[in-house]
């Protein structure tokens, strides 16, 4: 097993999409990114933490390789919105790729700059690609939020 780290907004709807691939095996909403030691989901939300809101993803790299997540990751969210996804404003929204290793770190960076060439964005990516540090599990009504309450997606349609 091997494990990645993201940050695309709010974690409820970041962690439904990757449940949708085969190969993951677990996902775990929490905090990560910032300062404060065992931050609680009000912390976080002052945004004077400096944790984001991300999902730690345990996956088996013989059935899904880490550049699938990062295609996953990049379209789930948008990218360009520094500290933004919809509705949701904060730094604690930012997008984040947390690496674990140097292939991540490389895996991560050449995603993002084949992504900025390919001239889908008109605008910059501001995604931040950075080391993995404690990840802080989030309280037990956050895990699998939307799956509890029959959702797939936190979008109103």
């Amino acid at each position: 097993m091997a494990k990645a780290t993201f940050a695309a907004g709010c974690f409820w709807g970041v962690e439904s999409a990757f449940q949708q691939v085969a190969g993951v095996k677990s996902t775990t909403v929490g905090y990560t990114g910032g300062t404060l030691k065992n931050p609680s989901y009000e912390d976080v939300c002052t945004g004077r933490t400096g944790h984001a809101e991300a999902v730690e993803i345990e996956y088996d790299p013989a059935v899904v390789s880490y550049e699938k997540l990062l295609s996953v990751f990049w379209k789930i969210h948008d990218p360009t919105t520094l500290n933004r996804q919809g509705p949701d404003i904060g730094t604690q929204y930012r997008s984040a790729i947390f690496y674990h290793n140097s292939e991540q770190k490389e895996g991560a960076i050449t995603s993002k700059e084949s992504l900025e060439q390919s001239g889908f964005y008109k605008r910059p990516l501001v995604t931040e690609i950075v080391p993995a540090s404690k990840f802080y599990r989030a309280e037990e009504y956050h895990q699998r939020y939307l799956e509890k309450r029959g959702k797939t997606s936190c979008h109103v349609k």
